[in-house]
């Protein structure tokens, strides 16, 4: 059973044992989500030269692959990287940043999926949608689309691919093609920050290398998200500080804290996680 314990459990595990987590991501996240890890109690490492990943992956316990910055030399890396997880049993988060905006995004996509099945793809619902086929669901990097809205799709690729697809948004969707998952709360300020939804992603990816099934890594990375984001929106006066008090409240988040806010019911066999939730974002009239 999911819940507020067992998610508190594996943080707890993972401020302990400080997994490294490998990531090959975008040029635009790379500081954002390698202080989000170390915040949270992780510790990043952000390599992509293909010489040295056979060695890397031998010592890091997940590996997180993002394809925000696309272009030939990293996609041989995401390749090399993504077979060297399979051989080592190192879990891979996936995240198709982009995917149906273009051939390239989605076809590296399906060919990194190809090469070795992630635990965990986490999207946006457009680019669910993108590779499962749907026409002109994206529009750049940003979802035109309610994860809700991507529900069927994400239970149909977790069964094809056998892995657990996070539909990321104001209520995250999680499935592995039998159970669903959904996560409320967070705050609608989110948005206004780039690298929140790779933010998400890295931090499945510490979650990954300590829990006890990718299900429960997915629930517990998008949870501690939202109960994050919940807790400095409370302080922020706008997007930067919101960026700044979303580290510490990863650094400083208590158990009473996170279980005070996260809750968890039953609705029609999926279990529902919810946050306290924050007020709307109003951006602030101009003087």
């Amino acid at each position: 059973m999911i819940n507020s314990d067992t998610i508190w459990r594996d943080l707890s595990a993972v401020r302990e044992k400080a997994p490294l987590v490998h990531n090959i991501t975008n040029f635009v996240v790379m500081n954002v989500t390698a202080n989000a890890l170390l915040a949270l109690g992780a510790s990043p490492i952000m390599a992509h030269a293909t010489g040295e990943l056979d060695e890397l992956l031998g010592i890091v316990s997940a590996l997180v692959l993002n394809i925000g910055t696309l272009d030939a030399c990293w996609i041989e890396s995401m390749g090399t990287a993504a077979a060297a997880a399979g051989k080592r049993g190192v879990p891979i988060v996936l995240d198709p940043v982009g995917a149906g905006a273009s051939r390239l995004r989605t076809e590296t996509s399906l060919r990194l999926i190809q090469i070795q099945r992630p635990a965990i793809l986490r999207a946006n619902p457009s680019e669910i949608l993108a590779l499962a086929g749907a026409s002109g669901a994206t529009k750049g990097v940003d979802s035109l689309h309610r994860p809700e809205e991507a529900g069927e799709a994400a239970r149909r690729l977790a069964k094809q691919w056998g892995c657990v697809v996070v539909a990321s948004g104001a209520t995250d969707f999680l499935t592995d093609g039998t159970t669903d998952v959904r996560i409320s709360g967070g705050t609608a300020m989110m948005p206004r920050i780039t690298g929140m939804g790779c933010t998400s992603t890295a931090l499945v990816g510490a979650f990954a290398a300590v829990s006890a099934s990718p299900l429960q890594a997915a629930a517990a990375g998008m949870a501690v998200m939202k109960v994050a984001a919940e807790m400095a929106a409370e302080k922020a006066s706008g997007p930067g500080t919101l960026q700044v008090h979303f580290l510490d409240a990863l650094h400083n988040l208590t158990q009473d804290d996170f279980v005070r806010r996260l809750g968890a019911v039953k609705d029609g066999g999926a279990l529902v996680l919810s946050a306290k939730g924050a007020a709307a974002y109003q951006p602030r009239a101009k003087p």
